[in-house]
């Protein structure tokens, strides 16, 4: 299993129509993408973010296939531009010791092909985890 999640802060000015949006954006994500078993997305307690996701995903087939798919890029599309600080991180109990730059990979080969949600990803104020365009986070 692999459990994706995101946790981020929102730019100052953000509407409550954008935000909303935004969140329901990644609800979606949840009902819509074939391999995500189950999901949470609300407000983060406890730490320095607004805002986070969780999406579990059985195996690297399908954490590929949720970060390649038309709803996550429609959530980047409409939800990256307002956010501030953002973090990502992936969390593993597959014994391959190469895990972790198997997923780094999928992140390069998303960034390859799709520069409009590189460029999205590297306009945010702060990124740090698990792979931000150029770069391989743990």
């Amino acid at each position: 299993m692999i459990y994706h999640g995101n946790r981020f802060t929102l730019r100052p000015g953000v509407s409550e129509e954008d935000k909303q949006a935004a969140l329901e954006s990644l609800r979606n994500q949840g009902r819509a993408i074939p391999s995500v078993t189950s999901f949470v997305v609300g407000p983060d307690f406890g730490g320095e973010y607004e805002y986070g996701a969780v999406f579990v995903l059985t195996d690297l087939e399908g954490y590929e296939e949720y970060m390649n798919h038309p709803a996550h890029q429609h959530t980047d599309r409409i939800g990256l531009p307002l956010v501030e600080t953002f973090m990502s991180f992936d969390i593993t109990d597959d014994p391959d010791p190469e895990t972790g730059a198997k997923i780094a990979e999928i992140h390069q080969r998303r960034y390859d092909t799709m520069p409009e949600i590189a460029g999205l990803v590297s306009d945010l104020g702060e990124y740090t985890g698990s792979a931000a365009p150029g770069k391989h986070g743990n």
